[in-house]
């Protein structure tokens, strides 16, 4: 079986474990979180990051600092993962679903304004595969209403947007670092803090509503309970191990982006023929090689061409499921139908990809697609 995603170790993730386990400390806010943090502030000129245990708790707390209250209604892409629209639901907000864009699964920017009322606080734009949504055009409807911008970034890493860098244009950026992205722990991920009027904030949130950071720097004689908090910071086990991600981005991004590009060029002949639809790049933005998928002409063809990749030991996978038609949240809804997420929800299909996957792996996955493909 060609599975559809293997985690890679790139060599010095147990080594850093076991220099943090050596050095006596092992909850968070260490040595390798802190050089973790470093990393990115210095590769991308974020000007500051937070270790989180997950990008779940990462849009969590960005929720709390945008200080969102029951009623206030929040922007979001229907066609997203759940805890995108969670984080803001767990502060009391009305989620506002958008659709997709017709040429990609991301936000379509051009049905955001309508959506404005003068109860929406934030616009969360999701960064689909890494492919950039125009921040321009986003940024300038946050300033227009005076609204905060959270990106959703988890799939974002290493990919720009007229040359800057995701998760750093926005208000905050959060990032992922499970399992399935491109650089990983495990579970895992981050808040980029870009506003530096919620420097000092954030790290008090992040310390479980306490000034505990700040006392551990020296700068005051003790620590308290000051705000509203979580447990949101990893241990720095799962900061050593991230960080022995970090040393190989380079050589990641590298290889995955090869993997994409490997896969584009195989099957291009089938979207030239009007079989399928490849992923679209807007020339705004760059490509991380985080994921590659098609999208099927409808659903009954998707699930064939699964159940057929399947009989040839080759595991490809769908998602999401639009959250506008949720069981938990469809009572709630009231904009009309979203017509692309609900075409993205049935009919766009992820390919096995993962930094181990061979060229050979490749042609044998893109050899069936055609095989498929001849046979209709």
């Amino acid at each position: 079986m060609i599975p559809f995603n293997k985690p890679y170790l790139s060599g010095m993730e147990i080594d850093y474990i076991k220099d943090a386990i050596k050095r006596g400390k092992i909850s968070g806010d260490g040595y390798y979180t802190h050089t973790c943090h470093e990393f990115f502030e210095q590769k991308y000129g974020f000007k500051k990051c937070l270790l989180t245990t997950s990008c779940t708790d990462a849009l969590e707390m960005a929720s709390i600092l945008c200080d969102i209250q029951p009623g206030d209604e929040v922007i979001v892409p229907s066609y997203t993962f759940v805890s995108t629209a969670n984080a803001f639901v767990l502060r009391g907000a009305k989620i506002v679903f958008v659709d997709s864009r017709p040429d990609h699964p991301g936000i379509d920017e051009s049905k955001i304004e309508e959506l404005i009322t003068t109860k929406t606080k934030v616009i969360v734009p999701v960064h689909y595969a890494g492919v950039a949504c125009d921040m321009n055009r986003i940024m300038a409807l946050a300033d227009k209403y005076n609204l905060f911008v959270v990106e959703d970034a988890a799939q974002a890493i290493d990919s720009y947007y007229e040359g800057k860098p995701l998760g750093g244009i926005g208000h905050f950026g959060c990032f992922s670092f499970h399992e399935t992205k491109n650089i990983q722990s495990g579970e895992g991920g981050m808040l980029v803090i870009n506003d530096e009027r919620f420097f000092s904030r954030a790290e008090i949130i992040w310390e479980k509503g306490t000034n505990r950071s700040a006392f551990w720097r020296g700068e005051i004689d003790k620590y308290g309970w000051v705000d509203i908090g979580s447990s949101f910071l990893p241990s720095e086990m799962t900061a050593a191990f991230l960080f022995g991600q970090l040393e190989n981005l380079d050589r990641i991004q590298k290889r995955r982006k090869q993997i994409w590009q490997h896969y584009n060029n195989l099957l291009k002949p089938l979207a030239e023929n009007g079989l399928i639809d490849l992923p679209y790049l807007p020339t705004y933005t760059s490509n991380n090689g985080h994921l590659f998928y098609l999208v099927c002409k409808n659903q009954n063809d998707r699930h064939k061409l699964i159940s057929f990749l399947k009989s040839k030991n080759i595991n490809a996978v769908f998602h999401y499921l639009a959250l506008h038609k949720s069981s938990f949240y469809k009572r709630f809804h009231i904009r009309g139908v979203l017509n692309m997420a609900n075409h993205y929800e049935n009919c766009l299909l992820r390919l096995p990809i993962f930094y181990e996957l061979e060229d050979y792996e490749i042609d044998i996955i893109c050899d069936n697609i055609i095989q498929y493909y001849n046979k209709k």
